[in-house]
């Protein structure tokens, strides 16, 4: 080689560094920098079509601007009678119209039926974001001129302040929790010090370049961005770039093992395991478009958000990781040899020795264990998780909101909208207040302020109607169902129904419709990446039933933690399809590592020995790479709330499930049980008397990783 090629050589290596080095030192801060454009506003996220969001447009016609509203209560210290307080509330609130971030005048104070509460509305503009929290507190100032009383505020505005709350320092707690876990398996994968630093570096680069893009594509209101699809694209892009990252240093630690030099060696691994990756990449960004059916707008955002983490993870364990290899050589595996390893292969070698031997036993015995634990997926409630159960730790909304719930009607304070046309006015006031559910209902007037006769508008009509149940309860849902029903029956009223309880309502049926849409998708997308890849139609069918069952076992483990350990009453309702998407696409994920070794295998050695030889050499790196997967998807529990601690757990061990169980042993035992027949309607490899390839001859027997010479 002369020393002008020699020279290039080692260029290209430290020209992508150098790269990567510019990339992290004016990306890396926008890792920080999500919050400012991401907004927690949950009206921001409705269903496109429902008939809360039409409501929504149309209700500005009756000078309703769009508010977000605090419910003020007052209990009276020591307990006791209020009423003689209520002319102070009321002229403490009503000091508040006009005042910055109100969107209208307060609700005159109103005394409960059992004389031991006052509560009012305050009405707040919904685009307040950071200015929210300071205007709630002067909200709670006005309200505590009020003597001898005690103050609490409930209502949308003060659960917001508290998810907001949930959400503050997510950068940078979320960001150390996973890198810590990461960085501690990986220590433990590796037992070399250099080459788990080179691997987070990164991962970290990956998530600063990601959310760069992300930030401006939110900038420019190309996507919206909340609390949870940040944090979710912190875990994913670490996750994922680790993954491929060990992917990547296994197999170059194969071709130091064989006695190639640094920069053949990271070469040759780049090439090899590429395909791989790419494949798996592209299963799990496909997947994340596929949320672009969605009518839900939070879901629609995480699509392309996810796709873009993805697209950065493998960008940089394809550049970056592979440039360092190159540059370091055996000194990245120091004080650890690149031969190393024996033990876990030993260990890998058993296994596979099982799967050769008894597949049949092997893959019945997975297969019912799987069947069993996706029984108890039926008893999983996905109908949404009611407010005193959204926060996994005490906070002040909820305790205020129980306490609304025991002096007022639940629904008091958020009331059900009613539009209709002006000349059905009396017929649908009739109807609303006599549907089951509905306590009380007022009219609106001129300004918009209740009134003894609806004021029309442009020939419509506008009610607000109390229901009996807490408007985050399935009762209340249940009533705008009832409610929909009765008045969507009468004719020429043109009736609709909005309101927080209907917008609730109709998450929940976007969510629904969403997995019958989505999940088909996924799945036909998955199931053409591995006929491409894999060149077969049969082995594509197998592994995508196989990663679908994990996911319903996991539904069912889930539905039996939620309830009996961590007191959960249902799950959110796009907590399963997002489980789906990420436990499909990144179950498959480890499926394409294995099953596109086994074929290179195959090709060289037969259908049953591509078994074993295909177990052997990435199950340590593919059950490395699903404990750092979990541990970082476990990460988000760092974060209170029920929907990321459902997430969490639900990725967290349907990856380990998969990893352990459904690509370890249920699928190798299931392809060496069907033999060359799983390639249909290709023949890769084809079986001897002794299950090699006729003609395989001495490379049949090479000596795997670990194993001796004996």
């Amino acid at each position: 080689m002369t020393p002008a090629h020699r020279l290039s050589r080692g260029l290209v290596p430290l020209a992508l560094i150098a790269v990567w080095l510019v990339v992290g030192a004016l990306l890396g801060p926008f890792a920080g920098r999500l919050g400012e454009v991401a907004t927690n506003d949950q009206a921001a996220f409705l269903p496109r079509s429902a008939e809360s969001t039409r409501v929504l447009r149309e209700q500005a016609a009756f000078q309703q601007r769009e508010s977000l509203p605090v419910i003020v209560l007052w209990t009276a210290d020591g307990g006791g009678a209020v009423s003689g307080r209520q002319r102070a509330a009321s002229a403490a609130v009503a000091a508040l119209t006009g005042t910055p971030g109100t969107a209208g005048a307060p609700s005159p104070a109103l005394p409960s039926r059992d004389d031991a509460a006052l509560q009012a509305v305050v009405p707040l503009r919904p685009d307040l974001g950071d200015r929210l929290a300071p205007t709630l507190e002067r909200v709670r100032a006005a309200a505590e001129k009020v003597p001898g009383t005690q103050v609490r505020l409930a209502g949308p505005a003060a659960t917001q302040t508290d998810l907001a709350d949930a959400f503050s320092g997510i950068d940078g707690v979320l960001l150390a929790v996973a890198l810590a876990a990461v960085l501690v398996i990986l220590l433990l994968v590796y037992r070399s010090l250099l080459l788990p630093l080179v691997v987070i570096t990164g991962a970290v680069f990956a998530l600063g370049l990601a959310c760069a893009v992300v930030y401006a594509l939110a900038d420019h209101g190309l996507v919206r961005v909340d609390g949870q699809v940040q944090g979710i694209l912190s875990i994913l892009v670490i996750g994922a770039a680790t993954d491929y990252a060990l992917l990547v240093t296994a197999r170059c630690r194969e071709e130091l093992t064989a006695g190639r030099n640094r920069y053949d060696a990271a070469r040759a691994a780049l090439r090899r395991s590429a395909p791989a990756v790419l494949a798996s990449a592209g299963t799990v960004a496909l997947g994340l478009i596929a949320l672009l059916l969605s009518d839900l707008t939070n879901n629609r955002a995480l699509g392309p958000v996810g796709a873009v983490g993805i697209g950065c993870a493998v960008l940089s364990a394809l550049t970056f990781l592979p440039a360092a290899l190159a540059l370091l050589g055996r000194r990245a595996y120091w004080p650890a040899r690149p031969e190393g390893g024996a033990g876990a292969t030993g260990l890998w070698q058993r296994v596979a020795a099982l799967v050769d031997r008894r597949p049949r036993r092997v893959w019945a015995l997975a297969l019912t264990g799987l069947l069993v634990c996706s029984a108890g997926a039926l008893t999983l409630d996905s109908k949404g998780v009611p407010l005193d159960e959204t926060f996994v730790r005490h906070v002040p909304s909820v305790a205020a909101q129980q306490t609304l719930a025991r002096h007022f009607p639940a629904g008091a304070g958020t009331p059900v909208v009613v539009l209709a046309d002006a000349a059905s006015a009396d017929r649908v006031a009739r109807t609303v207040r006599d549907t089951a559910g509905i306590a009380a209902v007022t009219a609106t007037g001129a300004q918009g302020r209740p009134a003894a006769a609806p004021h029309a508008v442009d020939g419509r009509v506008r009610f607000e109607a109390t229901a009996e149940a807490a408007p985050d309860t399935q009762a209340a849902r249940d009533t705008v169902a009832r409610l929909r029903t009765a008045l969507h029956a009468l004719p020429g009223a043109r009736a609709l129904v909005g309101g927080y309880t209907a917008q609730q309502y109709d998450i929940l049926r976007a969510a629904e419709r969403d997995r019958t849409v989505i999940v088909p998708v996924v799945l036909a997308v998955i199931l053409t990446i591995l006929v491409l890849l894999l060149r077969s139609l049969a082995v594509p069918v197998l592994l995508v039933l196989t990663v679908a069952l994990n996911f319903t076992a996991t539904l069912g483990v889930a539905a039996l933690v939620f309830r009996d350990v961590f007191g959960f009453s249902g799950t959110d309702p796009s907590v399963p399809l997002y489980g789906f998407v990420f436990l499909v696409a990144l179950g498959v994920d480890y499926n394409i590592f294995l099953m596109s070794r086994v074929r290179e295998e195959t090709l060289r050695h037969g259908a049953r020995e591509g078994v074993r030889r295909g177990l052997v050499t990435t199950g340590g790196v593919i059950t490395s790479a699903g404990v750092v997967l979990a541990a970082t998807f476990a990460a988000l529990g760092v974060i209170p709330l029920a929907f990321l601690a459902q997430i969490a757990f639900i990725v967290a061990f349907g990856v380990l499930l998969d990893t352990l169980v459904v690509r370890s042993l249920l699928v190798p035992a299931l392809v060496r049980d069907a033999g060359n027949r799983v390639w249909w309607p290709t023949r890769p490899g084809t079986d001897g008397p002794e299950g090699r390839s006729p003609g395989a001859g001495r490379r049949a027997r090479a000596l795997l990783p670990g194993e001796d010479h004996a």
